[in-house]
């Protein structure tokens, strides 16, 4: 018999970083549950994932005929739609466009001009959908003319610039003349907005209730997800792709790199111009303050946290962002949440065990001789009453003391907190492990005194927070690609 042919040695893989694919598995395990969890969910192809996700969005309606409910599934749905656009420009092609929202609030007016009393105009859903469209990629595409000769800042300030002129045009749009040469129109009704906008006629349905509109808006997000899907494993998307790791190679490879900007801007432009159609449908009405700056935030905090470049980020990413500021507009549950956030955070960081242990110790004792302190030398001061309630508050009573009116002492310590995460970021790790216990206990001061007062504020500022640790913890987002860079 023969003898056995020698066992041929591994060979490398065209295209691939090894180091860097088995980075995440050195770094988080590969015997470790969660590295196991990762590995058997990406051997599953992205079409049954995304088949999986469409048909448990599907049951939503289903089981709750609540409208909260609902609407939160419609308003994620929308955001997962954007971040689908935004995606394609940033996680793509690697363009930075701080203006991408304006495209999103094009298409809301566009649909409300042609489709409600401002002109007069009730077009059929179907005739509006690709005029408004097809002319949302037509400005994307001017947009990019001017800008695809330029990157990183530039290109953002001049998207920017781009954005807020939209807001400007829309908020003043009630006397709009041709170069001054024509008599003044009321083409965007100014601040007072376009009301009374028609809901989608598709098909013969008349969509009215919140339960039709989520399925539309799921149907929406499952069509551009196959779109883009289909388009980022193409020619276009590789190519997309080398130009935002090096323009500069891509071009020198023959790519026609101002070609790909200007297709990769249309592209995006599209998306967010038939997401603006939805909202519009939806809402029945359009004002240009839904378009602004704080909307593009949301939509670029979706896309990081997900993972920029990865299309399945941006559906976990729209969840995780919009449920958990749904869940703090209730003050107890932002406050279960601060806690729980301040805890997993020390769990997930603090190594060896003895360390957590003696940081919590620390804290404790620490926050006893300061309630000890104070009712010693200012009995008022431990009497006040926080924002925390219930058991949680009651134990929090003997360990944070609160004056009668804890809100100005709550901002005081707010600052200090600030200045103390900073300290604590720049010493050494011996002197950093015993600053971490004031630090803790002067966040719980914080929050009882000052932030769990104002939801609607320190959501904002829970979700920036959620954004730090987990972009620590993951800088390339929960489910994007591990990547090589100089820091």
């Amino acid at each position: 018999m023969p003898p056995e042919a020698p066992d041929t040695p591994p060979q490398p893989k065209i295209g691939v970083d090894e180091w860097v694919a088995s980075h995440g598995s050195r770094r988080e395990g590969v015997g470790g549950p969660l590295g196991q969890l990762r590995e058997r969910i990406a051997a599953l192809p992205l079409p049954v994932l995304f088949g999986a996700f469409g048909i448990a969005a599907a049951l939503v309606p289903l089981f709750t005929n609540n409208g909260y409910y609902l609407q939160v599934g419609f308003d994620t749905l929308t955001y997962m739609l954007l971040a689908l656009g935004l995606n394609v420009v940033v996680g793509f092609a690697g363009l930075l466009d701080l203006g991408y929202v304006a495209f999103f609030g094009f298409g809301a007016y566009g649909y409300g001009m042609l489709a409600s009393a401002q002109f007069g105009i009730h077009w059929p859903t179907l005739a509006i959908l690709p005029i408004v469209v097809a002319a949302t990629v037509l400005l994307g595409f001017l947009v990019a003319l001017p800008s695809r000769r330029l990157v990183g800042d530039y290109l953002a300030i001049v998207t920017l610039f781009f954005g807020q002129l939209f807001v400007t045009v829309a908020d003043n749009g009630q006397r709009i003349s041709l170069f001054g040469l024509t008599r003044t129109y009321n083409v965007t009704n100014g601040p007072n907005g376009i009301v009374n906008i028609d809901q989608f006629h598709l098909f013969g349905l008349h969509l009215v209730s919140l339960a039709s509109n989520f399925y539309a808006a799921l149907v929406f997000f499952l069509v551009v997800l196959a779109a883009v899907y289909l388009v980022s494993t193409s020619r276009t998307g590789r190519a997309w792709r080398s130009l935002r790791e090096d323009p500069l190679a891509a071009e020198l490879m023959g790519m026609p790199v101002n070609r790909l900007k200007l297709l990769a801007f249309a592209f995006g432009a599209g998306v967010a111009g038939l997401s603006g159609t939805l909202f519009a449908s939806e809402h029945t009405n359009v004002f240009s303050s839904d378009f602004d700056t704080p909307l593009l935030i949301m939509v670029y905090a979706i896309l990081i946290l997900g993972g920029a470049g990865s299309i399945g980020g941006v559906i976990l990413g729209a969840l995780v962002v919009n449920v958990t500021l749904e869940v703090l507009r209730t003050p107890d549950h932002a406050t279960w949440l601060f806690f729980t956030l301040l805890l997993a955070t020390l769990l997930v960081k603090l190594r060896p065990w003895r360390v957590l242990v003696g940081v919590l110790a620390g804290m404790l004792a620490f926050g006893f001789a300061v309630h000890a302190i104070v009712g010693a030398v200012w009995s008022p001061g431990v009497h006040g009453s926080g924002a925390v309630t219930g058991t949680l508050g009651r134990a929090l009573s003997h360990w944070v003391p609160l004056p009668p009116n804890p809100i100005p002492a709550g901002n005081y310590a707010f600052v200090g907190l600030v200045v103390l995460i900073l300290v604590v970021t720049a010493v050494r790790p011996l002197w950093r492990n015993i600053l971490l216990a004031p630090m803790l206990y002067l966040a719980t001061f914080v929050w009882d005194a000052r932030l769990g007062f104002e939801p609607s504020v320190t959501r904002q500022i829970l979700i920036g927070v959620i954004l730090i640790v987990l972009m620590n913890a993951r800088p390339q987002g929960l489910l994007g690609e591990t990547r090589v860079e100089i820091v």
